[in-house]
């Protein structure tokens, strides 16, 4: 198995959830597979537990896709969500090695590879959470090279307070020239569904002086389209 090459020109490239094309999303495998490639950025989620570590994986209950073993992550241990073994939806298949990481993992093999971390802060986080997030990447020296990404204005907003120069993207299905300017006031780009982007819409938040991510696109000929009309950021499971 191997990734669907295309023509990216100056367009960045950021594996969603990793690899997930090819290996288990949001696992080591994933995001070594990725570094492993050409890729700009590496994309995965943050839950926290419920005894106050931070983890990475896409749903919080394991159960619905990726796993026999139902459990809520943000409800157990680090310790309880560590005897979790995972599997690729497609197949089923269960390694020893597909298990859920901790955010310093993640954060670990992002630096390893040269790859930016483009951290989806996926619930509602406090803002002492968030704090504790930033200490956790700026103890690892990978603040400059992280981009955190969240559908939760708020998150970004606290992420902005207490570091006012962090790359930060809203995560949105459709957007409003209301949502756009506040973009613009507090410096945060735009990471939209592939749906919702069009030429006028790349320009118009280039105007803006912003950058521009979709997601989540596969199919190299909508690739092609968005990368013509001038596209910063690609968020693929397989395109390369």
């Amino acid at each position: 198995m191997n990734t669907v090459k295309i023509e990216k020109k100056n367009t960045k490239m950021v594996a969603h959830r990793g690899l997930s094309g090819i290996e288990c999303e949001n696992t080591a495998a994933a995001f070594i597979a990725a570094g492993n490639r050409s890729y700009w950025g590496i994309e995965t989620d943050v839950h926290s537990t419920a005894d106050g570590h931070y983890v990475v994986i896409h749903d919080v209950e394991t159960g619905k896709r990726v796993s026999d073993t139902d459990i809520n992550v943000e409800e157990s241990t680090l310790a309880e969500i560590r005897t979790v073994l995972l599997q690729k939806p497609d197949t089923g298949e269960t390694r020893t090695d597909l298990r859920i990481p901790s955010l310093q993992e993640y954060i670990s093999i992002c630096k390893m590879y040269g790859k930016v971390a483009v951290t989806e802060l996926k619930t509602d986080f406090s803002e002492a959470q968030i704090a504790e997030i930033l200490q956790i990447i700026g103890e690892m020296d990978y603040l400059d090279d992280t981009v955190f990404i969240s559908f939760t204005w708020e998150n970004l907003v606290k992420v902005k307070k207490l570091r006012p120069n962090q790359a930060a993207q809203f995560l949105c299905s459709t957007i409003d020239d209301a949502k756009i300017e506040e973009l613009r006031e507090y410096s945060i780009g735009l990471d939209i569904a592939k749906a919702g982007v069009s030429a006028a819409l790349i320009q118009k938040i280039h105007e803006k002086g912003l950058e521009i991510n979709c997601w989540t696109v596969d199919a190299p000929e909508e690739a092609a389209q968005y990368i013509a009309w001038g596209i910063d950021y690609i968020t693929t499971n397989i395109l390369e």
